[in-house]
């Protein structure tokens, strides 16, 4: 089977040392610099953005997979960006990969203005000058993919994604990536898509729950999102029960014709299930109290 990972990280070295021929490392930094100066009080976060909704949905924009071809080719940034915050999306990822996925950095700089919520940069991140980038066009946030770094690569884009105000979502897909978890990431994401094959299965956020509490736990513990395959709102209830506060979607809303509207019937749907839970666990919790209560009179009847 083609490991279409190794093609895309080949692909992606080429593309950035072609780049730091065009404008060099120094360059960048000077204009995140800049940024960073300019935006010092109008920081973002995507962590706190998703610990605070109903349904901490990370909405995709994104054209294009390796596996599906083209998904919606002709999706602009000017539009959908904005028709998801106005549907309510937590959080928005934004592909920046133009070869497999159809993206440029121009669809968060085209984006920044028209949202206020988080923007999360999602590519295949190998070299800190991706992350100089992603500070310059406006992102507030980066995937990191152990799949793509070492373990000491990840802590060091880690720490210098933080020198540039950007948080980090860590992305995991295997337990055995568990041990790329530290205590500088501000995310970590179980993606349910093997990106060698690029199969998906959402149950593999589910297998791998428990274990992934037990590695974040702490006061300062990274926020759980569950990434990529998800279609069904009743899995979002599902997720936040096992832990999980962000759940990430593209395909589901971008193969449709009005993304927006629905990601807005999409929310409407899981927030019907949730309240319809909770009317059945209260009604659990009143006959539990029912049953006890009577049984606590028949005895106290009987002395």
């Amino acid at each position: 089977m083609k490991d279409i990972l190794s093609e895309i990280i080949a692909h992606k070295q080429t593309e950035i040392e072609l780049q730091k021929q065009t404008v060099s490392p120094e360059q960048l930094q000077e204009q995140a610099g800049i940024i960073i100066r300019e935006n010092a009080a109008h920081h973002r976060s995507m962590k706190q953005a998703l610990a605070a909704s109903s349904t901490g949905i990370i909405s995709e924009f994104k054209r294009r997979s390796p596996s599906k071809g083209w998904i919606n080719e002709a999706a602009q940034a000017e539009e959908i960006p904005a028709s998801y915050e106005a549907a309510g999306a937590a959080a928005l990822s934004i592909l920046t990969d133009e070869k497999f996925f159809g993206g440029t950095l121009r669809d968060i700089r085209t984006a920044r203005p028209l949202v206020r919520i988080p923007i999360l940069r999602k590519d295949f991140i190998i070299d800190e000058y991706q992350l100089l980038q992603a500070c310059i066009v406006g992102a507030d946030a980066v995937l990191l993919i152990a799949a793509c770094l070492s373990p000491e690569q990840c802590s060091t884009l880690t720490a210098q994604a933080h020198e540039l105000g950007l948080e980090v979502l860590l992305e995991i897909h295997s337990p055995s990536e568990l041990s790329y978890i530290n205590k500088e990431v501000d995310m970590v994401g179980v993606n349910n898509r093997n990106l060698g094959s690029f199969v998906t299965d959402v149950e593999n956020s589910f297998r791998i729950a428990r274990q992934l509490r037990e590695a974040t736990h702490g006061p300062a513990s990274p926020l759980l999102v569950s990434e990529s395959g998800i279609s069904d709102p009743e899995t979002i209830c599902r997720l936040r029960a096992a832990g999980f506060r962000g759940c990430l979607i593209g395909e589901t809303f971008m193969k449709t014709a009005n993304p927006g509207e629905t990601l807005k019937e999409f929310i409407q749907d899981s927030l019907l299930i949730d309240n319809k839970k909770l009317k059945v666990d209260y009604c659990k919790y009143k006959i539990h109290s029912y049953s006890v209560t009577s049984s606590s009179q028949i005895v106290n009847s009987k002395l």
